[in-house]
């Protein structure tokens, strides 16, 4: 329990070292700068190498701190690399956002349709990719005897979205592992919560959707009767990684303007 609560304080990230997987597009992306605003220390383990150093020099040259990490997160070898370079940059992690996900090449299509080897690929990346980021940053976390860690599942794992039935499997299991992980990792100071967006507007979601299934979203039950876009995210996920969240664990925290409530 702390002994003084500072307002100023509690819900800030400044100093932190926090980890964003996917970071250099999209909604990673975000993450990354507003982390950086803040004052964090990020690392950004993106596959894609060189939008990862882009995001990492743009960063930079706003005045903040970054180090890009070119990241299989499915690669066993590749996850144990990042979190040692980490470390050897920063000698500390205090906190990771799983936010890789395997989604820009799905198209929408009936769950008879998909074949063997993209459903292995999404479960690779949004399952499997989640285990080894937790499983590596662990040790290190345990031995700070704290550590936050925030996992971005999906709107439509809540309301059972089709069509990519893959993905939202997946994150659904997102969910499961969440609450699970909480229990294991909470005695030694680590909590572990998710984020589930709901249909948000970040590029990926623009290049991926055509003008009439974005109008068609437009319309939808919200009880915020407007489109989200990657910055409603953003205190969602800050909140959780500062010491403001320190007694919330297991936790699922949806953000998409009201559609589905819970």
């Amino acid at each position: 329990m702390q002994d003084e609560f500072d307002a100023k304080t509690v819900a800030s990230v400044a100093g932190r070292v926090i980890i964003v997987t996917g970071g250099g597009h999209a909604i990673g992306r975000v993450y990354c700068e507003h982390l950086a605003k803040s004052g964090a220390k990020v690392v950004i383990a993106e596959i894609d190498g060189p939008a990862g150093v882009e995001t990492a020099e743009a960063i930079a040259n706003d005045g903040g701190t970054a180090l890009a990490i070119e990241t299989d997160v499915t690669d066993e070898a590749a996850v144990k690399n990042m979190v040692a370079e980490t470390i050897g940059a920063y000698g500390q992690i205090d906190g990771i956002i799983n936010n890789a996900a395997y989604l820009q090449k799905l198209t929408r299509k009936p769950f008879f349709e998909i074949d063997v080897d993209e459903w292995d690929k999404v479960m690779a990346v949004n399952l499997r990719g989640l285990f080894l980021c937790c499983r590596e940053v662990y040790p290190q976390m345990k031995s700070q005897g704290r550590g936050r860690i925030v996992n971005i599942s999906s709107g439509r794992a809540l309301y059972g979205g089709p069509d990519r039935l893959h993905y939202t499997t997946s994150k659904l299991g997102v969910v499961g592992f969440t609450r699970a992980l909480a229990r294991e990792v909470g005695p030694v100071g680590i909590t572990v919560n998710t984020v589930a967006p709901g249909f948000t507007m970040s590029q990926t979601q623009i290049e991926l959707s055509d003008p009439a299934y974005i109008k068609a979203k437009e319309s939808e039950n919200r009880a915020i009767p407007r489109l989200e876009v990657p910055e409603d995210l953003i205190g969602a996920v800050s909140f959780l990684l500062s010491d403001a969240a320190a007694y919330i664990t297991g936790q699922l925290l949806n953000v998409d303007g009201g559609h589905t409530m819970h």
